[in-house]
C-alpha cells in the first residue's frame, strides 16, 4: 500500500496524451466539483424496521432476535451489519445480537427475560431463552443455597442478581457473587452491595449478622471414649 501511494503522487506530475494538464492539477478541478463527504461516516448496513412480537423477537430476513420484554409490541428499527444486528426504539439501542446467517433460526438473550422470569419464578428452569446459557459455577451454588435456606423466596432473589447483568459486566458480578460466597453473605442485596463496592472502588461495610444463611458448622475432635461406648453396645450413652 506505501507503494501504490508512492507511484500515485510520482504520477501526478504526469501529462496524458492530448492533455495539456498535469494529472494532479487535474485532480484539483474535480476535487473542486467533488461534493463534499458527509460529517458522520458512512454506516454500512442494511436498515429496516419491524415490531416486536408477543414473544419478544423481532424478525429479520428470516431469523428472530430478542428484545427486553418491556418493548413487547412495539415497532422498532434494525440495522443488520455483517457480524451484528443492532435493534432500537424511537432513539434507543435496545438489543445487539451477533448475526445470524442460518434460516428459521431464533437469537435469544437470557437477560431480555430475566424481567418477567422475576415475576412467573416457577419457569426459570423451563424458560427456552436461558437454556444453554452458561454461568460461572458460583452462580450455580449462589442459586442452590437461596433456595435451600429462603425456598421460593430464595429463587426470586437469585434472578434479581441475574438480572444486575443489565447494568454491570458478568465479570464483576462474578467476582461478587464469590465474594459474597466467601463471607456467607446469602442475599441479592449483599451481592449488589459487593458489586457496587468492586465498581466503585470501595471497601465492602456488609453486617454479617443479617445473613444467617449459612451457618458455620461446628465439628468436635473424636472422643476415644464415645467409641468405646459404642463397642460395648451402649450407644445411647455415645449419642
Amino acid at each position: 500500500n506505501l507503494w501504490l501511494e508512492e507511484q500515485c503522487r510520482k504520477r501526478q506530475h504526469d501529462v496524458l496524451r492530448g492533455e495539456s494538464e498535469t494529472i494532479g492539477e487535474r485532480l484539483q478541478r474535480d476535487l473542486v466539483a467533488m461534493r463534499p463527504l458527509p460529517v458522520a461516516p458512512f454506516d454500512a448496513c442494511d436498515q429496516d424496521s419491524g415490531r416486536v412480537s408477543s414473544q419478544c423477537l423481532v424478525r429479520y430476513k428470516t431469523n428472530d432476535y430478542s428484545v427486553p420484554v418491556a418493548f413487547g409490541h412495539q415497532d422498532v428499527w434494525i440495522r443488520a451489519y455483517v457480524h451484528e444486528v443492532v435493534i432500537g426504539c424511537r432513539g434507543e439501542v435496545i438489543a445487539r445480537h451477533p448475526r445470524c446467517w442460518d434460516r428459521e433460526e431464533i437469537v435469544f438473550n437470557p437477560i431480555h427475560y430475566l424481567p418477567l422470569l422475576e415475576q412467573k419464578i416457577n419457569a426459570l428452569d423451563q424458560a427456552a431463552p436461558l437454556q444453554g446459557w452458561e454461568l460461572p459455577e458460583e452462580f450455580a451454588t449462589l442459586r442452590r443455597l437461596m433456595e435451600a435456606r429462603m425456598n421460593r423466596h430464595g429463587r426470586r432473589e437469585y434472578v434479581q442478581v441475574l438480572r444486575l447483568l443489565e447494568t454491570f459486566d458478568l465479570a464483576d458480578l462474578h467476582a461478587a457473587v464469590k465474594q459474597a460466597l466467601q463471607m456467607g453473605a446469602i442475599g441479592f442485596d449483599a451481592v449488589k452491595h459487593l458489586l457496587l463496592c468492586r465498581v466503585e472502588h470501595r471497601p465492602p461495610r456488609l453486617d454479617l449478622d443479617c445473613y444467617p444463611y449459612l451457618p458455620k458448622a461446628t465439628v468436635e475432635k473424636t472422643r476415644p471414649g464415645s467409641y468405646m461406648r459404642l463397642l460395648s453396645g451402649d450407644a445411647e450413652d455415645a449419642a
